[in-house]
């Protein structure tokens, strides 16, 4: 129980709390969502990409097997939600959203406080789950951002709306920088990390506003499917991966329970960026971070009973 009020108190509702500001602001104010949208994705999202990637430290036995687990893991989970949506018959743009739903999870601003608070006693939980929130942000940065592209484009057209991508710069930038061994000065840092800082309020805030008015009266087929990839096949997946490769303790159970986030805000941004179902990929991030309160924690409850340290 203490587990579950955890989350709720200190993850759900602050999250909720800027949901709600957004779409009580739209609401009142009318705000315009492309400039919102293209906000974000241009400005904001590079920025903290760049800093995501400059900042961290990969390195040593440890990153290198959660690393391998992460690519067995994704790799399978894309393949399985690519033949959910072929099954089902989604057109282009519904399977575009419907695979960023499923594959991409919320590993930064909900997945390290959850974390932080399983592993508060061992530090190694807690770097697993930022290497794994860095591989997260990586795969939205590319596969994400090429999958909501080619929904609308085809050939070398998707190639050079991918070229141009804000994030695609900055991700490059940053490794060519901490590759370098290149130090920013406080006047360039100051700004992109307060930018980088806003990020989350603006992105929740969007999320609100493309919440606003919808209404959920009935959950669609592809909003059911969503929800079954995101919060029980991933766990699952991951559980097969976790035991293929024969990880104990820790490690096994921080992979274990980032496999359970919900859906990625990001995956709904793209979405509305690129006119991929924007209102069903809204509701996926909202109904699976509803439901994840609960699924979470039994990942939780499941993994300290079947990886003891």
């Amino acid at each position: 129980m203490s587990v579950f009020t955890s989350v709720m108190i200190q993850i759900i509702l602050p999250m909720f709390l800027l949901i709600a500001a957004g779409a009580f602001l739209h609401r009142k104010y009318d705000l315009h969502m492309p400039t919102l949208s293209k906000l974000t994705i241009n400005f904001f999202l590079p920025l903290v990409c760049f800093i995501n990637i400059y900042e961290t430290e990969l390195s040593g036995r440890t990153a290198g097997i959660v690393l391998i687990y992460l690519l067995l893991f994704n790799g399978l989970l894309i393949a399985a939600s690519k033949m959910i949506s072929r099954l089902a018959g989604f057109d282009k743009k519904l399977s575009s959203s419907f695979q960023n739903s499923g594959v991409l999870s919320n590993s930064g601003n909900y997945g390290l406080p959850v974390s932080g608070l399983v592993f508060a006693a061992n530090p190694l939980g807690l770097s697993v789950q930022i290497i794994i929130s860095i591989f997260q942000n990586l795969l939205t940065y590319t596969w994400g951002f090429y999958n909501s592209v080619s929904a609308s484009a085809e050939g070398e057209k998707v190639l050079k709306k991918i070229i141009k991508l804000p994030v695609l710069h900055a991700l490059v930038l940053a490794v060519l920088l901490k590759a370098a061994g290149i130090e920013l000065p406080r006047f360039l840092w100051l700004p992109i990390e307060n930018a980088s800082n806003a990020f989350l309020a603006v992105a929740l805030i969007t999320l609100g506003a493309q919440c606003a008015y919808m209404k959920i009266t009935s959950l669609s087929r592809p909003l059911v499917l969503a929800v079954l990839t995101r919060l029980f096949l991933s766990p699952v997946i991951g559980l097969a991966v976790i035991v293929l490769l024969d990880v104990h303790g820790t490690l096994a159970q921080a992979m274990f329970i980032a496999s359970a986030f919900p859906t990625s805000r990001n995956s709904a941004l793209l979405a509305l960026e690129y006119d991929n179902y924007p209102e069903f990929a809204s509701q996926a991030v909202i109904v699976t971070t509803v439901l994840s309160s609960i699924t979470v924690a039994l990942v939780i409850y499941c993994a300290k009973i079947w990886f003891p340290l």
